[in-house]
């Protein structure tokens, strides 16, 4: 389970790259919880949407998903799925996109002979859901710093901010404070602000609330033949699209090259380079466009 979709390559890159701590200071809010609406974590600052994560994952369901999980893929996985011989589950789009198993649940009972990943036929349609959840909550264990509560964020410089802005920070190339970010310090609290430039998604700046723009896609097959169009859907395995005359297409992902449309990238390309300094004063900054 290799290959992350954009979707989702945000969340892996945050829990690999050690970005998630890079916020302003927290505070951990007691039984911190996975799930959108349930526990003290609920509603803060949009961060589940911004990572990606699904429904809070069952804990009683885990607890059994591990005794079955250790015996079974943990010599390939590691002990707590973060990859040994074989890859790091919590970066998996397949563990990602799935919410109950339904996702999780084939791979495992049918394995990937061609990859090297036996069957498990053994497993019944509950251990699976036990097995999944378990997945499910080691993307939750891994991810949680993301559901922190927030102190004051608003500590720095508005000015050198509005600098960054215009300049080392190339956001002007993209963003006007009159345009699409006017009035941006009335409608989101610090935080949200703070977090909706660090966790770049479909609904930062510029996303609006409805569903995402289709993404499009260009597909090279070993032959050098390319495809051009819209993307239907990629996982690990799998990348299928509608072309430009409306014809669907489907790939084994390790086949082709693929290239998707990223609109986020400049967002992307600054994550690694952002400072402290540099985040909080672009904060102080957005916080003034009232």
């Amino acid at each position: 389970m290799g290959t992350l979709c954009r979707s989702k390559r945000l969340l892996a890159c945050l829990l690999t790259a050690g970005v998630l701590p890079l916020l302003a200071q927290e505070d951990m809010p007691p039984a911190a919880g996975r799930g959108g609406g349930r526990g003290p974590a609920a509603g803060r600052g949009n961060t589940r949407e911004f990572l990606g994560l699904g429904p809070a994952p069952d804990a009683a369901a885990a607890a059994r998903g591990e005794k079955l999980y250790a015996p079974s893929c943990g010599f390939c996985h590691g002990d707590k799925a973060r990859g040994a011989e074989g890859p790091n589950l919590v970066r998996s789009e397949v563990v990602l996109h799935d919410e109950k198993g339904e996702l999780i649940g084939p791979v495992v009972s049918q394995g990937r002979p061609d990859r090297g990943m036996p069957a498990f036929a053994q497993f019944t349609k509950d251990q699976l859901y036990d097995i999944a959840e378990f997945l499910h909550m080691q993307v939750e264990l891994v991810a949680n710093r993301g559901i922190y509560k927030r102190l004051n964020v608003v500590t720095g410089d508005a000015t050198a901010g509005e600098a960054y802005f215009n300049g080392a920070g190339g956001c002007k190339n993209c963003h006007s404070p009159t345009g699409d970010l006017a009035h941006i310090g009335s409608r989101y609290q610090p935080e949200q602000l703070q977090g909706r430039f660090i966790w770049p998604g479909p609904s930062a700046f510029g996303g609006g609330r409805g569903p995402a723009s289709p993404q499009k896609v260009t597909v090279t097959l070993p032959s050098g033949e390319t495809f051009t169009g819209t993307l239907k859907r990629q996982d690990d395995f799998d990348i299928s699209m509608y072309d430009s005359q409306g014809n669907y297409h489907s790939w084994q992902r390790d086949a082709v090259k693929v290239q998707l449309e990223d609109k986020l990238a400049g967002h992307r390309e600054l994550l690694p380079k952002y400072t402290d300094r540099d985040m909080h004063n672009l904060t102080a900054y957005l916080v003034t466009l009232k």
